[in-house]
C-alpha cells in the first residue's frame, strides 16, 4: 500500500512542477510520476528531509527538486 502512496504523491509533486514551469501540459501522467519520484530523490539529496512529509517524502524539497528536474529537462529536450 505504500507503493501506491508514493506513486500518487510522485504524480502530484509532479503535476505541480509541471504547472510551477509552465510545462505541464506537455507532460502525461506517466512523465508527472517520474518527474515527482525523482525530482523527490534530487531534492532530498539536496536539501534535506524538512517540511511536512508525505508518504516518505519531504513535500516542499521534493517539489523543490521536480521542478529543477523539470527544468533541465525542458531545456535539454528544446536544444535537440
Amino acid at each position: 500500500m505504500g507503493l501506491i502512496w508514493a506513486i500518487i504523491v510522485g504524480a502530484v509533486i509532479g503535476a505541480l512542477a509541471g504547472a510551477i514551469t509552465n510545462n505541464g501540459q506537455s507532460m502525461g501522467w506517466i512523465a508527472n510520476i517520474v518527474a515527482g519520484l525523482i525530482g523527490s530523490a534530487i531534492g532530498q539529496a539536496l536539501l534535506g528531509s524538512w517540511g511536512p512529509s508525505l508518504a516518505g517524502m519531504a513535500l516542499i524539497p521534493s517539489i523543490i527538486g521536480a521542478v529543477i528536474l523539470v527544468l533541465i529537462v525542458s531545456f535539454v529536450v528544446k536544444r535537440s
